[in-house]
């Protein structure tokens, strides 16, 4: 999947001239930390809530607190934001977009086309709204079973074979690669089924080892 199908397109964003305190409430006011920094819609910053702490007076200022407000007036969003920051297209891959996220140790990746012209933005919030969807976390119908796999070829599937002769209907299937430390490999699945609980011990008859199971409430 693309980065275009989970990212925010509706950005708010402001100008090179927008002042810092303008900055610091449109965060406050729509509970964001991230800014773009726009030119006739091409991007050319970015600034974090980060970048407004940094600027912020001293809490030992001798700085009366008029003094300090003029002063932080008188900051631009192009003073004090990051000039070249790391962005994505939007037909960058979703895992390959998070590892950016996780190895450049930052918060967002403003998402770029046509030279720079932006066109949403990539969140820790979006990346985690797509983990719950592949996950099935918010599916309420389903059922989550563990299960416990030789990790050899044709395991995973067999699984889901016999889930679906049984009768249920697979919703989601995630199983890590490498093997935990029994040696053995997990693979977590959502299904539906008209009678979960049947289902489950028709698995147990076949040997499989159920770690966990949830039902639907």
């Amino acid at each position: 999947m693309y980065v275009d199908r989970i990212m925010t397109r509706d950005v708010l964003q402001v100008a090179e001239d927008t002042r810092v305190p303008q900055l610091a409430a449109l965060m406050r006011d729509h509970r964001i930390r991230h800014l773009p920094v726009v030119r006739d819609g091409r991007l050319t910053g970015l600034v974090t809530s980060h970048d407004l702490e940094r600027v912020s007076p001293s809490p030992i200022t001798t700085l009366s607190v008029g003094e300090a407000n003029y002063l932080l007036g008188q900051l631009t969003a192009a003073k004090v934001m990051r000039t070249r920051p790391i962005t994505c297209a939007p037909d960058t891959l979703v895992e390959e977009a998070a590892r950016l996220l996780r190895q450049e140790k930052i918060g967002c990746l403003p998402v770029v086309e046509d030279g720079g012209q932006l066109v949403g933005i990539l969140t820790h919030e979006d990346l985690l709204d797509f983990f719950l969807d592949i996950t099935g976390c918010l599916m309420e119908d389903t059922t989550r079973i563990a299960v416990h796999l030789p990790d050899t070829i044709g395991q995973l599937g067999r699984l889901l074979t016999h889930i679906n002769e049984a009768g249920g209907y697979i919703a989601t299937v995630v199983s890590p690669l490498h093997p935990d430390q029994t040696g053995l490999r997990i693979a977590v699945v959502r299904y539906r089924a008209p009678d979960p609980r049947t289902l489950n011990q028709r698995l147990r008859d076949l040997g499989y080892d159920l770690l966990t199971e949830t039902f639907p409430a």
